[in-house]
């Protein structure tokens, strides 16, 4: 009882994008079991702006931070509350817990649980649907008493016996078959008419059955736990009680937000027949396949993605999927709605990084191992912005395992800066343009080449490699990214675990980096991307290194997108380079002379890749194999992209089973495993070094 007093003070209240925080007058209702708000402290007299019944709900701390934290009310409303400290924050939560037990209990006492039944669509009929039957008034005591099975009748003993345990799995069973027929039910409708498969109420019908099954097990499984501690009076070394992942498979339950049943084979489209029946890769030729630069073209696709409509019209489909997450989910194998993908793979998007090359291959003309780290961090810091399409927070298709993607640039060599020219290139974009049209008519002797290649070599987990060189330089850059994703609430989480090596030949250099975290930010009103976490470059031979910090919004005040660093020699411990500024606006470099330079990101001249074109592409080439999927984007036929998209996921996981079933390993095309690491096949600094041994040999 001690626990049980009144609490009030100010906490902090997220609204919206729009609005984002704002103070509000928290008051406590122990008695009623309420958490009410108020404007401030002075209208506490008046009626509240807002009450939470705490009966059933769920007080979650936030792992964003130590000082957030929310409440989950039974009906499925969400208050996201922050405290001035850690120290305040665990005061009001131990508090709602308390509060939230005391009344939940209380429900269960006075309201014994009705007998078991099973929820039927056709008895509605076709004029009702699930929110027509919902009142306003509804509280916290209806959402506990649907559903409930009569607990065996007999004397309650303090500990659990096994034969309990038993009886409560065989309750959870049926509970599993009536939600599964429910499901069935469901997705049987017809995609229109008056009550659909797709109506809101029943797609929330869905999802909430689907998380309540989940947090059922979850809870069994701490009950058996508990029994165990029980019975041997404590938990064995090393036991830890956690959340378990989705007892329902969302791949089977989750396309998009419509009926599973796809049209029969004879009905698919052809593309769609093609996707599923292109052979086995390890049965196509993997012999790596030496593409020609003149094959390629200038190109022309540009893909920009600005348009929010998709995501408004969605919305029901975004709730459905965020109410089978849990905190910390690990999202690499969870079927993410079509509408939500850029017209591109991920594989391309490792290519965009690269579409300034005339500061790749600017970096190997610095005349000291400082300018050198200096022109790398400068090109390191220029690739994000040109590697994001748009601002809105939209993801790239996961590639297929073995998918490959080729492209090349030209750069007129005038274009690239000399030793003795630390400026970026003088050409606005209009002017690049036109350079790169009349390089058609050069000599290969005006311009550099820098040629691109990546594979997919892993899908569990999805690891990427990708390989640029530029032979006329001596110069490439090998790196390897597994794609860690998370959920983190109102926000995804992408770490990018992995490591690239930078080799300047002509030096003897070798430069090590990393690259920072991906975060959608917003998922349910304007999603966006911020970048976030420490990276550094090093060189081992020459002693210089860098540390940038891409800094993530603070949840009040702060700047977006900023980042800042520092190049560093290690023997002296000497900072010669400054940079601070936002990695997709202006950044300012400030250098040991006290000279400073401003780079407009958005200004900078951007060269166009060089692809072939989709009939000279192979069947396993990003563009062409995602090419059914990328026109119905671009045709805003959403249902359509899902159905290609699906074909081709089918087809990987069929081929995953086969090579499981008949224990054939993986044959990867460009890029071979070398420790925890994948290299290109034929890099520049092996190339380079048989050709020194030959003509060394030769003399």
């Amino acid at each position: 009882s001690d626990h049980m007093e009144n609490i009030y003070g100010y906490l902090m209240k997220y609204t919206n994008l729009v609005t984002g925080w704002q103070y509000r007058f928290f008051v406590l209702n122990n008695d009623a079991g309420l958490l009410e708000y108020f404007v401030n402290e002075q209208s506490r007299h008046l009626k509240p702006r807002g009450t939470l019944q705490l009966a059933g709900a769920v007080i979650s701390p936030s792992d964003e931070d130590s000082h957030t934290f929310t409440v989950n009310a039974a009906s499925g409303e969400q208050y996201k509350l922050r405290a001035t400290d850690a120290k305040e924050r665990q005061h009001w939560v131990s508090r709602l817990q308390i509060c939230t037990q005391h009344h939940t209990e209380a429900i269960g006492k006075n309201n014994p649980p009705l007998k078991s039944r099973s929820f039927s669509l056709a008895s509605q009929g076709s004029a009702n649907s699930p929110g027509v039957q919902r009142r306003p008034s509804q509280n916290a005591v209806s959402f506990f008493s649907v559903g409930h099975h009569r607990l065996p009748t007999g004397k309650r003993v303090p500990i659990m016996q096994p034969d309990h345990l038993v009886d409560v799995r065989e309750m959870m069973s049926q509970a599993e078959g009536q939600q599964r027929d429910l499901i069935r039910s469901i997705e049987c409708l017809p995609v229109s008419g008056h009550l659909t498969s797709l109506d809101q109420d029943l797609l929330m019908l869905k999802a909430t059955s689907m998380a309540t099954m989940n947090c059922l097990n979850d809870c069994f499984h701490i009950l058996q736990l508990q029994h165990a501690s029980q019975q041997k009076g404590s938990l064995p070394p090393g036991t830890t009680i956690s959340w378990l992942e989705p007892k329902i498979s969302l791949a089977n339950h989750f396309k998009n937000g419509a009926a599973q049943n796809f049209p029969a084979e004879i009905n698919k489209p052809a593309s769609v027949r093609e996707e599923q029946s292109i052979a086995e890769p390890c049965q196509l030729t993997r012999e790596p396949e030496e593409i020609n630069p003149d094959e390629e073209l200038e190109d022309i696709c540009d893909d920009k993605e600005d348009d929010l409509g998709a995501v408004e019209e969605q919305r029901s489909v975004i709730l459905h999927l965020l109410s089978q997450l849990k905190l910390g989910m690990d999202l690499t194998r969870v079927v993410l709605p079509t509408f939500i993908l850029e017209k591109r793979s991920l594989l391309e998007m490792y290519a965009d990084f690269m579409s300034h090359p005339d500061l790749f291959i600017a970096i190997t003309n610095g005349t000291t191992p400082e300018e050198r780290m200096i022109r790398f961090v400068e090109y390191y810091l220029t690739s994000f912005h040109e590697g994001r399409k748009g601002a809105i927070a939209k993801k790239p298709y996961n590639p297929i395992i073995g998918e490959t993607f080729h492209c090349s640039w030209r750069m007129p060599k005038s274009d690239v800066a000399t030793d003795a020219d630390r400026n970026f290139s003088a050409h606005s974009p209009s002017e690049q343009v036109t350079l790169s049209k009349d390089l058609e008519g050069q000599t290969e002797l005006d311009y550099y080449t820098v040629k691109f290649v990546a594979e997919q070599v892993s899908h569990h987990p999805p690891v990427s490699g990708f390989y640029a060189e530029c032979v006329e330089r001596k110069m490439c850059v090998n790196a390897h990214v597994w794609t860690k994703s998370k959920f983190l609430g109102m926000s995804i989480g992408v770490t990018m675990v992995g490591e690239g090596l930078l080799s300047l030949l002509e030096h003897g250099e070798e430069y090590t980096f990393s690259l920072p975290c991906a975060y959608a930010r917003s998922i349910l009103t304007v999603p966006w991307v911020e970048l976030g976490g420490k990276v550094n470059i090093n060189c081992a031979k020459t002693g210089y290194s860098a540390s940038i910090n891409f800094h993530t919004k603070p949840f009040y005040g702060g700047k977006l997108h900023r980042v800042t660093g520092e190049v560093k020699q290690n023997t002296t411990n000497t900072v010669v380079c400054r940079v601070q500024g936002e990695w997709n606006s202006v950044l300012e470099f400030t250098y040991s002379n006290g000279e400073t330079k401003y780079v407009d990101l958005t200004k900078l001249s951007v060269t166009r890749k060089r692809v072939r074109p989709l009939e000279k592409q192979g069947p396993f080439e990003s563009r062409r194999l995602w090419q059914h999927v990328t026109e119905s984007l671009r045709d805003g036929d959403i249902d359509k992209a899902t159905e290609h998209k699906r074909a081709l996921e089918e087809r990987q996981r069929n081929e995953e089973r086969l090579r499981a079933e008949t224990e054939t390993p993986w044959c990867t095309k460009y890029f071979l495993k070398e420790g925890d690491g994948w290299v290109y096949h034929k890099p520049l600094w092996k190339t380079v070094s048989a050709a020194q041994t030959q003509q060394t040999d030769t003399n």
